[in-house]
């Protein structure tokens, strides 16, 4: 795949990735939909089959969970060009994403610290769970139908809920699900 990519389109890039850094609430992965739906759907900058392989990679990686925007940035610099459009795509979004919620992270840190009896605080945190759980369930929609959105393939669909159920009630390491997915993907039955 190669794309043409101008400094309004990188400009347009780091500024949607400050944009999502701010909505950003339960870490960077739930706006991986609004990620799918500007790089691959409007932008057409990653295909689906990129855009999937990049989270995946990055979720079985050891470190931050983050580094799945720089793979998804490192992918867009490779698509418009070669190697140093790549680090210029992995430096404009990481510092996209970084920036705002880094700072805004910890100055509401250090907010929420202070005054965590306050009714409002502890009502504010109890509200935010049901939201970043949505967010949750979005991204695995979205890394299960790609930009099909079809629920016709129960294969999958039944890998992720159990995936997810085995996730919630038990203490299995994520890679060994990693692992398993890979397996059956390799056995050709998904």
């Amino acid at each position: 795949m190669s794309i043409t990519l101008g400094a309004a389109d990188w400009l347009s890039l780091f500024v949607h990735y400050l944009t999502l850094s701010l909505l950003a609430v339960g870490g960077a992965i739930t706006t991986a939909p609004d990620m799918h739906r500007y790089l691959v759907d409007e932008r057409a900058w990653l295909t689906d089959p990129q855009f999937s392989a990049s989270i995946a990679i990055a979720q079985a990686a050891p470190g931050p969970n983050v580094l799945f925007i720089a793979l998804l940035g490192w992918n867009v610099g490779l698509n418009a060009g070669g190697l140093p459009t790549a680090l210029l795509g992995m430096t404009v979004t990481m510092l996209g994403i970084m920036i705002p919620s880094t700072t805004l992270a910890y100055l509401a840190a250090r907010w929420g610290h202070e005054n965590r009896e306050l009714r409002v605080v502890r009502a504010f945190k109890q509200g935010m769970a049901p939201i970043v759980v949505a967010l949750l369930v979005a991204t695995g929609w979205i890394l299960a139908t790609g930009s099909s959105y079809d629920l016709g393939d129960w294969p999958v669909w039944a890998v992720a809920i159990v995936s997810a159920l085995l996730v919630w009630r038990t203490r299995l390491h994520l890679l060994w699900l990693l692992g398993a997915g890979a397996l059956i993907g390799w056995m050709g039955w998904l």
